[in-house]
């Protein structure tokens, strides 16, 4: 079944990959994004509507005609003040012009719930998941943690601390349990929630197929180029401290780097109730394979020449370590 649908947050990481996949597909969609020119710009092909989850109006517009909303914002840039209750109330506009509009169906890529301490930012994400279930239109939201895919920032962060220490100091924090998704399972996970049956809203997890420590994370991306970092233990080294020195070593967005690095105070694991049990014909791509993938896709990025003879020092230092 083919439907109209609105993507908010089209021009993002999970966006960018998302709307092909849609178009293939044979649904008309419509990308949502605050800036439409400068998207329009990058990407022709695409239809694009002018969409701020802050501006009532503008959600109205974009949402007119549509049969399916996917909610892909997160306004982490903003920093951490006030955070959760700017998600909030975006949330309730979202649902309010939903509901105005009369959608069949709203999907919600948000974060996993940890049993243990919440960080900010995923109690922010958490509670834009329970605000939008709250309304009458079915939605389902599904939780992902770390996703593994070329800009992806919680992947840069992995991938460039991997590539470019060739001696790691591990905080506390690395020994926390996630289960990495790539992006192309998540897109496909998306997509099928459109259709998924029932009326009833509902949160689904949404997992790769291996739990691994951040610190395991670390090792299995570094061992895709044949090294093996030297990681010397530091439980003092607070996840604010890390923040810093993350900073300099990788290319991630600082204040979004230090979101998703104070997150880590809990395991980030997902719940029984699952994408991949309600739709069993959708199999999970394993995990090594997201990495190569995504390492291969990133020979065409545009990284400075400054950074690629570093990670190439860093590797020849490791290969030379190891014989």
């Amino acid at each position: 079944m083919t439907h109209k649908i609105v993507v908010a947050g089209a021009s993002g990481f999970v966006g960018r990959h998302l709307i092909p996949l849609l178009q293939d597909a044979g649904h008309e969609v419509l990308c949502g994004t605050r800036n439409p020119v400068l998207a329009r710009a990058s990407q022709p092909d695409s239809t694009w509507v002018h969409l701020d989850v802050n501006d009532a109006a503008s959600l109205d517009l974009a949402l007119q005609g549509a049969d399916s909303l996917v909610y892909l914002v997160h306004q982490m840039q903003r920093g951490t003040a006030d955070l959760i209750e700017i998600e909030r109330r975006s949330a309730l506009r979202v649902r309010e012009a939903a509901e105005k509009a009369g959608l069949r169906r709203l999907v919600y890529l948000g974060g996993p719930s940890p049993e243990g301490l919440v960080s900010h930012h995923l109690e922010a994400r958490l509670e834009t998941g329970r605000v939008l279930r709250a309304g009458s239109i079915s939605t389902i939201e599904l939780q992902a943690g770390m996703i593994i895919g070329v800009g992806s920032e919680s992947w840069l962060i992995v991938r460039d601390l991997a590539l470019r220490l060739p001696v790691m100091i591990l905080p506390s924090w690395l020994s926390r349990r996630s289960q990495p998704v790539g992006i192309q399972d998540v897109i496909r996970a998306i997509a099928a929630c459109l259709d998924l049956e029932g009326s009833t809203s509902r949160c689904l997890s949404l997992t790769g197929p291996e739990t691994l420590t951040a610190r395991e994370i670390l090792e299995r991306v570094a061992s895709q180029v044949g090294i093996r970092p030297i990681m010397i233990p530091l439980p003092v080294l607070t996840p604010s401290l890390s923040s810093h020195w993350i900073r300099w070593i990788t290319r991630a967005d600082y204040t979004i780097a230090r979101q998703l690095v104070d997150g880590l105070t809990s395991d980030l694991l997902g719940g029984e109730d699952s994408i991949w049990n309600c739709v069993p014909e959708l199999q999970m791509t394993p995990l090594d394979r997201v990495i190569a993938d995504t390492l291969q896709a990133e020979l065409d990025t545009d990284m400075p020449v400054l950074q690629r003879y570093w990670e190439a020092i860093v590797r020849r230092f490791a290969l030379r370590a190891k014989r």
